[in-house]
């Protein structure tokens, strides 16, 4: 998952928590769509409230891979506002990123925030 839409998540997680109720066709579609495993629908479905196994799926999402975030966009089927936000938050993100950054590839990305470091000692 990038950066930019782990910082999305991080960044709405409460309200998230508050808004989403992941049991049913959210998890469903995320275990259909390779993204969540056998083992992470159980432990999300293990937890004893819907917040907990909603933050438990925050948790696991951005470890699992570039389709994480666009998947679990399109498994909000049932809480449509909740998805406009996101996208919306997204996007803003996008626009957040100085001009010259957004034109770079990824890998180029990490390239040019490297030679902006600068080291103290």
């Amino acid at each position: 998952m990038e950066a930019r839409d782990k910082q999305v998540l991080r960044s709405l997680r409460l309200e998230l928590g508050a808004e989403v109720l992941v049991e049913g066709l959210v998890l469903q579609y995320l275990y259909q769509e390779g993204i969540l495993t056998e083992n992470h629908v159980q432990e999300i479905n293990a937890q004893t409230t819907g917040l907990r196994k909603t933050m438990l799926l925050l948790d696991i999402l951005p470890s699992r891979g570039p389709k994480a975030f666009d998947a679990f966009l399109d498994s909000l089927q049932e809480f449509p506002w909740v998805r406009e936000k996101l996208k919306k938050a997204r996007k803003e993100a996008m626009t957040d990123l100085p001009a010259e950054m957004r034109k770079l590839r990824p890998k180029d990305s990490v390239t040019c925030l490297a030679s902006q470091l600068t080291w103290r000692f």
